[in-house]
């Protein structure tokens, strides 16, 4: 079984776009569409009409993001890093390319 490259509560930071250079944690990630919600990220507005339980008005909402547009995010060299399969602990796990920490 292969690992992931991205998966949830990791830090990423976007590399191309309109958002690029941002980062942010991952919320949800949808293998079979290739996408990522990421909070802060590809934020639009929505609006909603008001109801009995939400005021209504223009609501922010994050979109899904392309997992190729995104990098995990190695806070010791404080830039994107691609990711290596190796172990920790005598199991396996994700290592960043640039640092050789696990993530």
């Amino acid at each position: 079984m292969s690992l992931a490259r991205i998966r949830k509560n990791d830090t990423v930071i976007v590399i191309s776009g309109v958002d690029a250079g941002k980062t942010g944690t991952v919320r949800s990630v949808n293998v079979k569409e290739g996408t990522a919600v990421v909070d802060g990220i590809n934020v639009h507005k929505k609006a909603m009409r008001r109801t009995e339980k939400t005021p209504g008005g223009l609501i922010d909402t994050e979109l899904p993001v392309k997992l190729s547009k995104l990098m995990p995010y190695d806070a010791q060299v404080k830039r994107g890093t691609r990711v290596k399969c190796g172990e920790k602990d005598g199991k396996k796990a994700r290592v960043s390319v640039k640092s050789g920490k696990a993530l």
